[in-house]
Order: structure tokens, then sequence, then C-alpha cells
């Protein structure tokens, strides 16, 4: 293991007072702190720490070497500081990912934006319908849409986005509105396979996921064609809050059966986690997360 690794493991050993704190603090696993810390005895050939079942202790020699290891490690973030130029304007290249509709509607603009304000930044967007590695792709940040489970990243929640089920007011005005989700089997239904699985609709009712089964007029694999289907007065059609926000202020389209919509899923900006964040970066996360709040917020639901 590299040697720097090594002395950053331990400083954090130590200044968490334990192997799971540490762990969860640089985003690695006990075990692989633990073959850390006996790496660098090894290799010192002195023991650092004592453990006992209750509490570590640090040796003699454990003192002296946290001591001139915090010091090493505080002159190379000051040296990376340095060449970041933290303390100047963000400047660099910077590589962001979403998926495909979001990055179309919502980052993008915000992305353009932050450049006018930024003009010693460039930028790239990368928009796939897929989960993309930050490290193995070289992104910078990325805008994820779903619960997240990867402790490694540095995560800043700025929205949810919810799962509706939506219809053009002269449709409603033709049919009726459906007042319980049973009552979408009688209806025209415009299925967008990416929020309609199986011909089926998911729905909370009691704080639990149910299903109907829907026989669709028609099928689609675009949201964007199967919500101009909708406002064209086609049927009923599910879609993303961020995606209709503009027609449901306009009138062009109108929420149904709210009560029983799905629970929301969240939204992230996130980045890959290191001792430093580069300007860019940082510049970038604050830059967006009030604006990305704000396009997350701004539908406006009706009441069936």
């Amino acid at each position: 293991m590299d040697r720097l690794r090594e002395m950053e493991v331990f400083v954090a050993v130590v200044e968490a007072g334990s192997f799971v704190g540490a762990a969860a603090r640089l985003g690695a696993s006990p075990p692989a702190i633990t073959r850390a810390v006996v790496s660098l005895e090894d290799r010192l050939g002195v023991r650092l720490l004592i453990r006992t079942t209750r509490a570590l202790r640090l040796t003699d020699a454990g003192a002296r070497f946290v001591e001139h290891a915090r010091r090493l490690l505080g002159d190379i973030d000051d040296a990376e500081r340095d060449a970041l130029g933290e303390t100047g304007e963000p400047s660099g290249h910077l590589t962001l990912t979403a998926s495909l509709t979001f990055g179309r509607m919502v980052l993008a603009p915000i992305v353009t934006a932050f450049l006018a304000t930024h003009p010693k930044v460039t930028a790239s967007v990368r928009l796939h319908d897929r989960v993309v590695d930050l490290l193995d792709e070289g992104i910078d940040v990325a805008v994820r849409i779903a619960e997240l489970a990867d402790s490694s990243l540095i995560a800043r929640r700025v929205g949810e986005v919810r799962r509706l089920l939506v219809a053009s007011p002269d449709y409603l005005v033709k049919h009726g509105t459906p007042e319980s989700p049973a009552q979408l089997r009688d209806h025209a239904m415009i299925a967008f396979t990416g929020l309609m699985p199986g011909h089926e609709w998911r729905y909370a009712e009691g704080g639990r996921t149910r299903t109907v089964a829907i026989a669709p007029r028609l099928e689609i694999n675009d949201g964007l064609a199967a919500l101009a289907a909708a406002e064209a007065g086609e049927g009923i059609t599910p879609a993303l809050s961020y995606v209709i926000a503009d027609a449901v202020a306009a009138g062009r389209l109108v929420p149904v059966l709210d009560a029983w919509a799905p629970l929301p899923t969240p939204v992230h900006l996130v980045h890959q986690q290191g001792r430093l964040v580069p300007p860019k970066i940082r510049a970038f996360m604050d830059f967006a997360a009030p604006r990305l709040t704000t396009a997350l917020g701004d539908i406006v639901l009706g009441s069936d």
C-alpha cells in the first residue's frame, strides 16, 4: 500500500478513535483500514497502537509518529491547494453527467449559466440513461436520481422527483377523471415503458407499494412522445414531475390520482471523495444545488 495512504489511514484511526470510525471517514471497509495499519507497523517494525476490546491507545512510538504524519499530510494539503489555486478563481475543465432527459431539460441550462459566471472553466456534459462510474469515466460531478448506496461518494441532496399520471383537460372532460387506481383499466392508457414496465402502474396506498395491471392503448419508449400524445387528448400517461412542470403550469396537462402517487425519489449531486475538492467542483456544487432545488420544486400539483 502507498506509504502516504498508510499515514492517512493511521491518522484517521487516531482522530476517529476506532477502525470503524476511520473507515466511515475515508469511505473504506474496516478490514481495509486494519490491513493498512498492520502494514504500516510491519514496515516500520514497531507497534504504533495498542488495541483492546474497548479502546485504542497510542504507544510512545505511535504518539511520535502521528505528529510527524499530521505535519507531512498538512504540507501535502498545502501544496495541493496551491497547485489547485484554491484561493483563486475556479478554473479548468469540468465533466458532468446526468440522465438524458434530465440533462437536456434541467442540467444543461444550469451548466450554461455557470460557465457564463466562471469564464476560466470549460465543461463537458455527458448524458446517459445508465449509472456512470465516476472514477472509471473521468466524471467530476453527477446527478443521481435514486436512493444512494455508494458511501464512497460525497452527496448533496437537491430535491426529489415524483412519478405522476397526467392527462389533458379535454380528455378528462370527455372521459371523466379516475377516482382510484383500479379505474385506470377503464381509460385509454399511454404506456411510457420507462415508467410503466410490465404494463402495470405502481402506486402508494397506506404506506405500501401496490400495482394495478394496465392494458395500454398506446405503448411508447420515449417519454416526450408519450406526453405529446397525452396533450393531444389521447389518454393518460405516466411522467416525471420535472418533465411536466411547464405543461401543468400552463394548464395543458393535469395530474390525476395524485393521492396515490408512488413515493418520491431523491435527487443528489455527487462527486468523488478526497481530502481536497478542486475549486471548480466546489463552485459548481454551490452554484447548481439551489438552482436544481428550484427546478425540481417548480411543479404545482392539482387535486383529484
